[in-house]
C-alpha cells in the first residue's frame, strides 16, 4: 500500500483529533504488515507541510528526524523520470492534479495496487491501481 502525504500529516496534526487517531492506527496497521510504502514526493510534500502549514509547525531538526524515522519504516519509492512522464500524460487524460497523478505514476510502474489518500474517489481504480480513502466512515483495512 502506498500512502499519500495527507496520512503521515495527520498522524501529526493534533487540530483535527479523530484523523490523527485513525492516521495512526492505520500506519501502525500496516507497518505491522511490512507492505507499507512512501514515494519521494511524500517525503518532500510531508516536510512541506509539517515545518509550514501545521500548527504548530515541526522545526526543520524536528521534521528531519521524522523523514529518516519515515524513510526507516516504509519502502521509498524514487519518483522517476518515466513516473513524471506517466503523471503528465494520465494528468492531461483524466484531467487530474498533477501532483496526484505522479503518485498514482509511481503506485503503477512499482506495482503496487493501492493507495490510501483523501484527494481520490474511495473505492475507485484506475490503471489498476485502487484508491481508498482511510479517513472514510466504515473504513477497514
Amino acid at each position: 500500500m502506498l500512502l499519500d502525504t495527507n496520512v503521515l500529516v495527520y498522524a501529526y496534526d493534533s487540530a483535527v483529533p479523530e484523523k490523527q487517531v485513525q492516521a495512526l492506527a492505520v500506519m501502525s496497521a500496516i507497518e505491522e504488515t511490512g507492505f507499507g510504502a512512501i514515494s519521494t514526493q511524500v517525503l518532500s510534500e510531508f516536510f512541506h507541510v509539517i515545518t509550514r502549514r501545521l500548527k504548530p509547525p515541526l522545526t526543520a531538526e524536528a521534521a528531519i528526524l521524522e523523514l529518516k524515522r519515515h524513510a526507516s519504516i516504509w519502502t521509498v519509492l524514487s519518483t522517476s523520470t518515466d513516473a513524471i512522464l506517466l503523471a503528465a500524460s494520465f494528468a492531461g487524460h483524466y484531467r487530474m492534479n498533477f501532483w496526484d497523478a505522479q503518485l498514482w505514476a509511481v503506485a503503477k510502474l512499482n506495482a503496487v495496487h493501492t493507495i490510501l489518500s483523501e484527494d481520490f474517489n474511495s473505492g475507485s481504480s484506475l490503471g489498476g491501481v485502487h484508491f481508498l480513502n482511510p479517513f472514510a466512515p466504515g473504513f477497514r483495512l
